[in-house]
């Protein structure tokens, strides 16, 4: 009788390190929008202002991507993991003494955003590509999911935080939980399947094992020279910009805001972000799982669709009643990051499990070019207009747009 092996890969520890990883870093992502209001009351900072220092943040933390998915390849990933959450955790306590505005700019938008672009969902890709083979769109989902639910998740305790103690308290809070996920990574975290003499889960016996980058800034350059004349990375990139713009850069940024508006209070604003953190898990797990099993094209022109029609409804579900507004955060969360594994799945496809996270790296640029405008943007908006709607109409009708976009990438990777 056979020997069944009971044995669990090591790329399952890995999965679980950086779930706890990504989820421990993710609390700082949410401040932004907390810190609005009490910015604003204590300093007198506009709206705009707080955006603009969140566009720094969310441009920095998508275009450190493909440089932190090279160096990751040439100098490991758990060197770079640590280094970045130190600079996170400094970066946030060093907050708490800020009071010019340029202070926000170069503490939260540029400490914090080159700290936070290491891991990002680029981070998500390199140790899903890196460790799976198999059930590599549901490694990517989940490891999504952590990040961007922890952010919502985070929110009502954030919140509460900060009317109790002061927003100073929230920056103390945030470098702890960075700094805590430092001794994990050192443990458990291991670079490659290869310096444990193993080979990723899935793999044959005839896998190759891709080769380290000598120079970090080249072979990002490079991967974007080679992408940067074919269609399918402008799709991808273009749609992935339409997905920052509306999720993080808007919706997560101005939410709450744009609830005060509406005669809801920041605590019960906060917990609808955080339905969305709860209600994404399920989606984008469950994205991950279609992703490995359907035509990932499909999936995105599903999900941007739905959500184009979700924001130009937002406005008016904030002022109703009962359950309306949770009703919609809870569809709304499905749909959140749930973009990610297909695009992903597409990079990889397209480009190649080497170059696959480098490019993956660049299109999440676009994501997060998209996120900075939005943020910056929305503000401006709102400070000249006295309402959000114009921005969320905006952003639904962007989403419709990539909708029909995508489905042009079917004939290129058939």
């Amino acid at each position: 009788m056979a020997k069944i092996k009971t044995r669990i890969h090591y790329a399952w520890v890995i999965f679980i390190v950086a779930f706890i990883t990504l989820l421990g870093a993710a609390g700082f992502r949410s401040t932004p929008g907390i810190l609005i209001d009490p910015l604003r009351h204590e300093f007198g900072w506009s709206r705009a202002t707080v955006g603009t220092a969140v566009s720094i943040n969310v441009l920095l933390f998508g275009f450190v991507g493909p440089f932190a998915a090279a160096l990751q390849m040439r100098y490991g990933l758990r060197r770079i993991t640590m280094s970045a959450l130190a600079l996170v955790s400094l970066g946030a306590l060093a907050t708490t003494q800020m009071t010019q505005p340029w202070h926000l700019y170069v503490l939260w938008g540029g400490v914090v955003g080159i700290g936070s672009g290491c891991m990002a969902t680029v981070f998500a890709s390199t140790v899903a590509s890196r460790w799976f083979v198999a059930r590599r769109g549901l490694v990517t989902g989940a490891l999504t999911a952590a990040s961007a639910s922890g952010q919502l998740v985070f929110l009502p305790a954030l919140t509460r935080v900060a009317e109790n103690h002061g927003w100073r308290t929230v920056g103390v809070v945030i470098a702890l939980c960075a700094i805590a996920v430092i001794p994990v990574v050192f443990l458990f975290l291991r670079n490659s399947p290869s310096d444990i003499g193993l080979l990723p889960f899935g793999a044959s016996d005839n896998y190759e094992v891709p080769l380290p980058t000598t120079n970090p800034i080249r072979s990002a350059f490079e991967a974007l020279r080679d992408a940067k004349n074919d269609g399918m990375f402008w799709l991808l990139w273009g749609s992935f910009f339409v997905c920052g713009f509306s999720t993080n850069g808007l919706v997560q940024t101005h939410f709450i805001s744009a609830a005060h508006d509406h005669m809801v209070l920041a605590g019960t604003a906060a917990g609808y972000l955080a339905l969305i953190g709860g209600f994404d898990v399920i989606g984008t797990v469950f994205s991950g799982w279609l992703t490995d099993r359907t035509n990932p094209v499909r999936l995105l022109m599903f999900y941007y669709l739905f959500r184009g029609l979700s924001l130009l409804i937002l406005d008016p579900m904030l002022s109703a009643k009962g359950w309306g507004p949770a009703g919609f955060m809870m569809m709304y969360g499905l749909d959140w990051v749930a973009t990610v594994p297909p695009t992903v799945a597409l990079c990889a496809k397209r480009f190649g499990s080497q170059r696959g996270p480098l490019i993956y790296g660049w299109v999440f640029a676009g994501h997060q070019t998209g996120a900075a405008i939005a943020a910056w943007g929305a503000g401006i908006l709102r400070d000249t207009t006295g309402s959000y709607q114009s921005s969320f109409v905006i952003a639904g009708i962007g989403c419709l747009i990539a909708a029909y976009g995508v489905t042009h990438m079917n004939r290129m990777v058939e």
